[in-house]
Formats: structure tokens, C-alpha cells, sequence
């Protein structure tokens, strides 16, 4: 008899740490078409976070039966900060690089990126390698992954604290290139007085990640990466790119 009452001592009190289970927060910034208010600013919270990588993760959130709270804030640094140092915190969508690697658990790949240098649609810049691109002024985004890819190989980039910032750079003479991922400038830049842009040069492509804090339990971590293989088996990814392209 003891013995029974202490397994439903035990099972009761795992229901009660069930039922009072936190959400995972799930972070993300202002990258169209990947994640983006849908008021346009930089602040949104769950519905309102919209793009290709948002509404997947929240997709693959529901499939995984798991509760997630996605937020939209800026600046990037900031949501990397909170999941980094945050148990029940994520942020999306993050390059896996082999600095970042052992920082997270990792959930992916969510969708891929594209980088480019973008020029203005008149340009008549022409490359032919990445060396060559020393010779222009090139915007990028700061701290992020593509514009360290073109610091650690020598190459200067005036960097923005938005990546949006880069087109009225682009548009006023004060740059001559973008790196940027192809998909999300071009989408931006047709939002803009620019209207269309022209790749100048492709140099690298890169999966997109979510990132979860390494505290996240491994269960959570395998539930959402089984429920995101199967919405890639079922063609539900492709889906969902179509819609904002």
C-alpha cells in the first residue's frame, strides 16, 4: 500500500509540473520575407509574426504538440542574447556555424539562404570572383553571419544595425553593393523606391536553423525535429515559401 501511494504521489506530482510546463519562447527579428511583423514594425508577437520561417516554426510547433510563444523584436543581438543565456528560449532563423555549434540545440534546417552581392538594377558592376569586390563600397548587416563571412576574408563592410538600412544606402550612392541572402533583399527592395536589384555575385549558401537554448530538453528537440521532417516529406515547406514568392 505505501508503495502505491508513493507512485501516485509521484505521478501526481509529474502532471502538475506538466500542466505548469512553461512555453517555449521562440525569437525572431525583422527579415522579410523569412519573419516580419505584420504591421510592418519591429515588434510583433505570435499571430502577427508572419514569413516563410516563422509561420514553420509555428507549424512545426502545432505538429510537435508543443506550446511556443514567438516574439519579433529588434535588434538581432538582443534575441541571440536571450536564447544563448535563456533555458526555454529559441531564436530563428540562425546560420549554423562551427562557432555557434556547440552554443545550441539545433532544429533544422527551416529554410536556406542565398548570399549575394545585390547592385542596383542600372549597375555595370560585373564580378567575377569575391577578390574583385574589394574595389566597391559593400553594405551588410551587422553581426551577421553573411557579413563576416566577406570580414573574415578580407573583405570591408560598412555595416547597419538594420539590413533594410542598406537600401537607402544603396539608392543615395553611399554603397555600391549589398550582401545580403538573395531572397530577402530582393523582397525588400521591391518594397523600396528601388523597385528590382540584379545579383552581382553569388558566394555562399547556408541552411537557416532554430536555435534553442542548451538547457532545452532533448525530448522537445527531437519532437520538433521529427514534426519538421515530416512537413519536408509532405511537401509543406515548399508550401509555404510559395506563398510569400
Amino acid at each position: 500500500m505505501p508503495a502505491i501511494r508513493l507512485f501516485t504521489a509521484v505521478w501526481l506530482l509529474c502532471a502538475v509540473s506538466l500542466a505548469r510546463a512553461e512555453p517555449l519562447v521562440l525569437l525572431t527579428e525583422n527579415l522579410p520575407p523569412f519573419s516580419m511583423a505584420a504591421n510592418g514594425g519591429n515588434f510583433a508577437k505570435d499571430a502577427d509574426v508572419q514569413g516563410i520561417s516563422s509561420d514553420t516554426v509555428r507549424a512545426l510547433c502545432s505538429k510537435a504538440q508543443l506550446e511556443c510563444q514567438m516574439i519579433l523584436r529588434f535588434p538581432w543581438d538582443r534575441q541571440y542574447k536571450q536564447a544563448l543565456e535563456n533555458k526555454g528560449y529559441g531564436v530563428f532563423s540562425t546560420i549554423r556555424t562551427p562557432d555557434r555549434e556547440a552554443l545550441f540545440k539545433w532544429v533544422g534546417p527551416i529554410a536556406v539562404s542565398d548570399w549575394v552581392l545585390l547592385a542596383k538594377a542600372d549597375s555595370s558592376i560585373t564580378l567575377n570572383s569575391l577578390d574583385q569586390a574589394g574595389a566597391y563600397k559593400i553594405g551588410g548587416y551587422r553581426n551577421d553571419a553573411i557579413s563576416q563571412f566577406l570580414i573574415d576574408r578580407g573583405v570591408t563592410v560598412q555595416t547597419s544595425l538594420q539590413d533594410k538600412e542598406n537600401l537607402n544606402k544603396l539608392e543615395k550612392g553611399v554603397i555600391d553593393l549589398w550582401a545580403t541572402d538573395e531572397v530577402g533583399g530582393r523582397y525588400m527592395a521591391k518594397q523600396s523606391p528601388l523597385g528590382a536589384l540584379k545579383v552581382v555575385h553569388r558566394f555562399n549558401s547556408a541552411d537557416l536553423y532554430l536555435a534553442l537554448n542548451k538547457e532545452t530538453p532533448d525530448d522537445v528537440v527531437q519532437k520538433l525535429q521529427k514534426a519538421l521532417d515530416d512537413m519536408r516529406a509532405q511537401g509543406e515547406l515548399g508550401m509555404i515559401k510559395d506563398g510569400y514568392l
